[in-house]
């Protein structure tokens, strides 16, 4: 599998919101994206393309010294291929050159797969957000990264 990560442009905010939409039941409308891409200045955001094509995405926001994970997503056709751990080890790394020293993100109760991707990171489980997903009121959990380590 040939594998490029590099930075979302405005061009890949359709795609990116389609591949939101098939992945999530409350997808990010494309006027998110393309803000994210175009206006916000803590947001690092970028793509995972395999023989050009996008397969992956992942949106984080830079607060001084702490990254949290907005957004990750696989394409189903790619899924437990590593592609979001190599988009998140990216971002990892990519933030702790900016400064960053912990992350946090918050993760649906019922997606034990991410949950445990996490984990592999060292992401603990730090709260819980009561009914945060208006789809179905599940819980989101909270999880923290209190130490950014990534082989550089």
């Amino acid at each position: 599998m040939n594998l490029t990560i590099r930075k979302m442009t405005e061009a890949d905010v359709p795609v990116v919101a389609e591949l939101d939409k098939i992945s999530f039941s409350l997808p990010w409308p494309e006027r998110s994206f393309l803000f994210e891409v175009t206006t916000n200045p803590a947001s690092r955001c970028w793509v995972a393309e395999v023989d050009g094509q996008v397969v992956g995405m992942i949106v984080a926001w830079l607060f001084v010294d702490e990254v949290h994970i907005a957004t990750i997503a696989t394409h189903p056709d790619f899924r437990r291929q590593g592609i979001a751990q190599k988009l998140l080890i990216h971002t990892l790394r990519y933030t702790s050159d900016e400064g960053a020293v912990s992350s946090f993100l918050e993760v649906r109760e019922s997606n034990l797969a991410a949950q445990e991707m996490y984990r592999k990171f060292g992401y603990e489980m730090t709260g819980r957000r009561k009914r945060y997903y208006k789809d179905n009121d599940e819980d989101a959990i909270l999880m923290t990264l209190e130490s950014i380590q990534v082989d550089k």
